[in-house]
C-alpha cells in the first residue's frame, strides 16, 4: 500500500462498483477497499514468477494491456508510472490517466538506472527501451485528459507526450498523523521510506555518520544490508517497522531528512502533519509540498556537505508546529477526490460536445 495503491483506493471509494484491471494482483496485499472490487489480470499474472518477477516482463506489457476489453464501459480511469495508459478505450469512453510520472526508467532516469543494473540489463535496455519509448507516446494520443501527481510531473508529461496535464496532487491520510510533546531524549533526525538507489538513502547515512549526529532510518528496500554495513554508530537502521512505529517516530524527531528527488513524495507530507519540519533535496515533488524556512529547509545539492549543513542551519531556526501540520492538510484525500471528479467532469463533457 504505497503511493500509487492509495490513490487506487481513493478512485475506489469514488467508484464503489468499478472494476479492476491489472497485470498482476496478490491477494491480501492491498487495502480491503481495493479487494472488494473485481479484480482482472492480464496474461502477465498468469506467466512463470509473476508476483515476484513482473518487471521483467516490461516487453509484453503494452500487447497484455492492449488487450484489455473494454467494451461496455463508459470511463476509464488509468493509474500510470509503468504502461498503464496504453488500453484501447472503447468508443464514446471517455479515458483519464493519473500520471504519478511517465516511466522513469524510461525517460528521466533511463541512464541513472543503465548505470546500476546488470551487464546484461545494460546491453538489452537500449533497444527494448527505444521501443516501449515510441509505443508510450503514441499511446498518449489515446488519453482524453491527464491528472498528474505535481507540477514536476506535469512538466514531464509536455516534455515527452507533448500533452497538458492538470495537477492533482495524491492523497495523503493525514488524520493519521499528530503532533505530540518532544521528550528530552527525543533529539534524532528521521529518514523514512523506500531504501532505493534514486531515493538517495547512502547521502544521508554518510552525512550523519560523518557528523555523529543521532539518524534513525525507518523502510526497507534493496540497499538495506548496504546501508548497515555504511552506518556508524550515530546511525540507527530499523528497516520495515509497523505503522504505529513509523507515526510514533514521525512525532518524535528532530526533523525528517529527504535527500532524494521523488515525484511527489507522501513521506514529508506525513511528516509535517505530524508537527515537524523537513529538510530535503530542493528538487522535484519536495518543492511543492515544503515551504522552503518555513515548514522546513530545502538544499541544493545531493551530497552529504550539502545536506549536513542544511541540518545546521536548521538548528538555529525554529519551525512552528501549527504551520507544519496547516501546511500538510492541504494534501488530503478529500482535496484529491474534489479534483478528480472536476476532471473527470470536464473530460466527459468535452467528449460528449466533440
Amino acid at each position: 500500500m504505497r503511493g500509487g495503491e492509495k490513490v487506487l483506493e481513493a478512485l475506489c471509494e469514488m467508484y464503489p462498483e468499478a472494476d479492476l484491471f491489472t497485470h498482476v494482483h496478490v491477494p491480501g496485499a492491498v487495502s480491503p477497499v481495493i479487494e472488494r472490487h473485481r479484480i482482472k489480470e492480464t496474461f502477465i499474472g498468469r506467466l512463470p514468477l509473476a508476483p515476484r518477477l513482473y518487471k521483467y516482463y516490461l516487453p509484453l506489457m503494452p500487447l497484455a494491456l492492449e488487450q484489455i476489453d473494454l467494451r461496455g464501459y463508459d470511463l476509464v480511469i488509468s493509474s500510470e508510472s509503468g504502461p498503464a495508459k496504453g488500453i484501447i478505450p472503447p468508443s464514446g469512453a471517455t479515458h483519464v490517466c493519473y500520471c504519478h510520472s511517465p516511466m522513469r526508467y524510461a525517460w528521466n532516469m533511463f541512464h541513472d538506472y543503465r548505470e546500476r543494473t546488470s551487464l546484461l540489463n545494460r546491453v538489452m535496455m537500449p533497444p527494448l527501451l527505444h521501443y516501449v519509448r515510441s509505443w508510450d507516446v503514441s499511446s498518449a494520443a489515446r488519453v482524453d485528459a491527464f491528472a498528474a501527481n505535481s507540477r514536476t510531473v506535469a512538466g514531464r508529461i509536455a516534455r515527452y507526450w507533448r500533452r497538458d496535464a492538470e495537477v492533482v496532487f495524491p492523497p495523503v491520510d493525514v488524520d493519521s498523523f499528530a503532533p505530540r510533546r518532544r521528550g528530552e531524549d527525543d533529539d534524532f533526525y528521521l529518514m523514512a521510506g523506500e531504501l532505493v538507489r534514486y531515493k538517495r538513502p547512502d547521502i544521508a547515512v554518510e552525512a550523519f555518520s560523518r557528523s555523529k549526529r543521532r539518524l534513525v532510518v525507518i523502510g526497507g528496500g534493496e540497499m538495506l544490508a548496504e546501508l548497515r554495513a555504511q552506518a556508524g554508530p550515530s546511525v540507527t537502521i530499523l528497516g520495515p517497522q509497523p505503522f504505529d512505529v513509523l507515526r510514533d517516530h514521525y512525532a518524535r524527531c528532530k526533523a525528517l531528512v529527504f535527500p532524494g528527488e521523488e515525484d511527489f513524495g507522501i513521506v514529508p507530507v506525513e511528516a509535517m502533519a505530524s508537527g515537524r519540519p523537513v529538510i530535503a533535496f530542493g528538487r522535484g515533488g519536495a518543492t511543492e509540498t515544503v515551504v522552503d524556512g518555513v515548514t522546513g529547509l530545502l538544499f541544493h545539492a545531493q551530497t552529504p556537505e550539502a545536506l549536513m549543513e542544511a541540518v545546521e542551519r536548521s538548528e538555529g531556526m525554529h519551525f512552528e508546529v501549527a504551520d507544519c501540520v496547516a501546511r500538510a492538510r492541504q494534501f488530503t484525500k478529500s482535496a484529491f477526490k474534489e479534483g478528480m471528479a472536476r476532471l473527470i467532469a470536464q473530460a466527459t463533457r468535452a467528449g460528449a460536445q466533440a
